[in-house]
């Protein structure tokens, strides 16, 4: 087991299921897997994995790093429920990292982040920190940052979690820029009945 803080980042906000372990400043493992679909059957098992062949164990977490998004809404529930369920597990923090975040760690300077949104559109964070969809990216003499690959982007998930820990933050929640394309249900929702 490290002696220094053992910080977990993942991340399932795309097509991806990604994680990575740290100690200090040392990446104790990374891995990510390419998928469509299953990232919340494979998440825990794959942290686990990883867990197990650094030699360390779910107690010998420090915190949590999550990538909150902007991304696929039902990977973003993955990641952010499973982080929010381990810290409160394991009474350690949990931080919310959004990509936009993740993309600008270590880059000095005024940037404009970009992820890919669905249909053909871009999600956007401008040097300001204004978040929006666009149907393209702006035209800017700024640095047009673009999501790392998975693995790297966990690892900068991890990276940014150890240097928020111990702040005073909110638990992580998604971050969506747009409104889900899921249909309110047609039928009523169903009256909740006092205990009285």
């Amino acid at each position: 087991m490290p002696s220094d803080a053992l910080i977990l980042g993942f991340d399932t906000s795309a097509a991806h299921c990604a994680a990575a372990l740290l100690s200090g400043g040392r990446v104790l493992a990374c891995h990510a897997e390419e998928m469509g679909r299953g990232q919340a059957e494979r998440l825990v098992p794959l942290l686990e994995e990883m867990l197990a062949g650094a030699g360390c164990g779910w107690g010998d977490l420090s915190a949590i790093g999550v990538g909150i998004g902007p991304g696929n809404f039902t990977g973003i529930r993955i990641s952010v429920a499973t982080a929010r369920g381990l810290a409160l597990a394991l009474d350690i923090p949990a931080i919310g990292v959004s990509t936009f975040d993740a993309e600008g760690h270590g880059h000095r300077g005024p940037h404009i982040a970009t992820v890919p949104a669905p249909r053909g559109q871009i999600y956007v964070q401008t040097p300001d920190g204004k978040a929006e969809l666009r149907p393209v990216a702006p035209l800017s003499d700024l640095p047009i940052l673009t999501p790392p690959p998975p693995d790297v982007l966990a690892e900068r998930i991890a990276r940014v979690a150890a240097e928020r820990r111990g702040q005073a933050l909110p638990r992580p929640a998604p971050l969506y820029i747009r409104a889900a394309d899921a249909a309110p249900p047609r039928d009523p929702a169903p009256v909740i009945l006092d205990d009285a």
